[in-house]
């Protein structure tokens, strides 16, 4: 049986220096705790944290579902749809997926994936 895990407060959780965003299109940095991950390497959960700018992003053989705790930004897919996330927003993205996002304030978010 696997361990339970938790965080009291995602907002607050201190997180490892951030580093430079490899798909960042302007400098930006990124830091991540991971949380759980399952034994058999197909689930993972964590937080993760991205300072201003923009940046690619493509989910390849991974969904992801996350959950916004601080910032703000906007996300747009490669049709072109256009996604404002704030505090308590929920943005799932299926395997495959890809677009840009522009993060206005640092941004926080906790994400389940779910490698396929």
């Amino acid at each position: 049986m696997s361990e339970t895990r938790s965080m009291h407060d995602a907002t607050i959780t201190e997180l490892p220096e951030p580093t430079p965003k490899p798909t960042s299109l302007d400098g930006q940095l990124e830091t991540s705790l991971d949380i759980w991950a399952s034994e058999d390497g197909r689930c993972e959960t964590g937080v993760w944290e991205c300072s201003p700018g923009t940046f690619t992003a493509t989910r390849d053989g991974y969904d992801e579902v996350a959950t916004i705790v601080s910032g703000r930004a906007t996300v747009v897919d490669a049709q072109g749809n256009s996604i404002e996330l704030v505090p308590g927003s929920v943005l799932v993205t299926p395997a495959g997926w890809s677009g840009t996002w522009t993060i206005h304030e640092t941004m926080r978010k906790t994400y389940v994936l779910r490698f396929v």
